[in-house]
């Protein structure tokens, strides 16, 4: 049998903290690795496999699609593209619909779409306020916009353009706005900064000021979105409608893609020849994306995320008076976030793996868990036993 972890040492940059297993097939919340062992796979994907592994819809799309009519480029139509975007915009505020790969080329695309509309607007006004501990990606101009400063720093000088300002601080944003500020770009729930939930009333604040000021709000949803947090998106919890949204992970179930939603008004001023790209909504990605997309609609996905939050988060507040190092849980729907009193995470993800349990240590100090939207609640119960016994192994450990 290859030693495929030697062989992965070998072969590809060394630029992931991978665990050490590989992963052979999965099923629902379940995985197996190539020796044969199960796990409950509370990473999903980071945030991408709402309806879990191998769902039969998504598979099945897939392989029918696979069949027919892989790729075209854009230079033509094709029906999955545009059932896809009909769907999105169906199920939001926004009008016009722009896909591409990922969730870092959505941010890309928006910010573009951002200048273009203040190029043509607003006398060339091109910056963009973002946040600290945000996090929209990794190319050169969604790191600009990522407000991690370790991040940033190995690749400067980035494209100028972006201030961060601190989150849930609305007073900073009006402080840092200008006749240069072209949009404020925010996740409505910081994911990768730690699973940071706003403050009642921040979001509005925001959008207040964007309407007040004549700029764009940009949402990023990329991990919030498709009913991660128990609405469709997270805007619809925090009573604001964005001028743009960035969507990516869990929209396709797993398969690569990325989305720009924007009002009309806004969307009109990319024309041809502005953006572009030769994958985004290739028929294989966008016939997983309705099939997904329409699933989770249907199905009412998002309130089953909501009801499955609420005994996973019941379930993890309830460690609090069993464990001294557990100081918190925050999050909502399926995206939750475990804090700790010490820098401990790392080991207990590994200790979670050994027992049979994938979690995420998003922060030195805190674990994530993103399920499948599909996750059941004997699942959950599984998940937050072994969370608990790995926490009380790793912190019973003599140092």
């Amino acid at each position: 049998m290859p030693d495929w972890i030697a062989d992965e040492r070998r072969y590809l940059f060394q630029n992931y903290g991978r665990q050490p297993i590989v992963l052979d097939r999965g099923e629902g919340t379940r995985v197996w690795d190539a020796d044969g062992n199960e796990y409950l796979d509370f990473v999903g994907g980071l945030a991408v496999n709402v309806l879990g592994h191998a769902h039969p819809l998504v598979a099945e799309a897939v392989a029918r699609q696979a069949r027919t009519l892989i790729h075209t480029s854009n230079l033509f139509y094709t029906e999955p593209m545009i059932e896809l975007a009909r769907l999105l915009v169906e199920n939001s505020c926004l009008d016009r619909v722009f896909f591409c790969n990922s969730g870092t080329e959505a941010v890309e695309a928006a910010i573009k779409l951002a200048r273009r509309w203040g190029h043509d607007t607003r006398n060339g006004a091109f910056e963009v306020i973002a946040t600290e501990d945000g996090f929209h990606g990794r190319t050169m101009g969604a790191l600009a916009a990522t407000g991690t400063a370790r991040y940033r720093e190995p690749f400067e000088p980035l494209p100028p353009g972006f201030v961060h300002v601190p989150w849930n601080d609305v007073d900073a944003i009006r402080a840092a706005t200008t006749e240069r500020t072209v949009a404020v770009l925010l996740e409505p729930i910081q994911g990768e900064g730690g699973v940071n939930i706003p403050a009642p009333g921040y979001l509005r604040a925001v959008r207040d000021w964007c309407t007040e000021r004549g700029l764009l709000l940009i949402l990023d949803e990329i991990q919030t979105g498709i009913g991660r947090t128990g609405t469709l998106f997270a805007y619809e919890q925090e009573d604001v409608e964005p001028d743009v949204m960035t969507l990516a992970k869990g929209l396709a179930g797993g398969v690569p893609i990325g989305a720009v939603l924007a009002r009309e008004a806004v969307a009109a001023h990319l024309v041809p020849g502005d953006h572009g790209t030769t994958f985004g909504a290739n028929p294989l990605a966008a016939a997983a994306g309705v099939a997904t997309l329409r699933h989770v609609v249907e199905g009412d996905l998002p309130a089953c995320a909501a009801r499955a939050g609420e005994r996973l988060v019941a379930r993890l507040r309830s460690m609090e008076d069993r464990l001294p190092v557990v100081s918190g849980v925050r999050g909502r729907g399926l995206l939750v976030a475990l804090s700790l009193t010490s820098e401990c995470a790392g080991d207990v993800v590994a200790e979670c793996r050994r027992r049979g349990l994938l979690v995420n240590n998003v922060r030195p100090n805190a674990i994530r868990l993103m399920p499948p939207l599909t996750v059941g609640d004997g699942e959950i119960d599984r998940a937050c036993d072994i969370l608990e016994s790995a926490i009380a192994a790793v912190t019973a450990a003599p140092k």
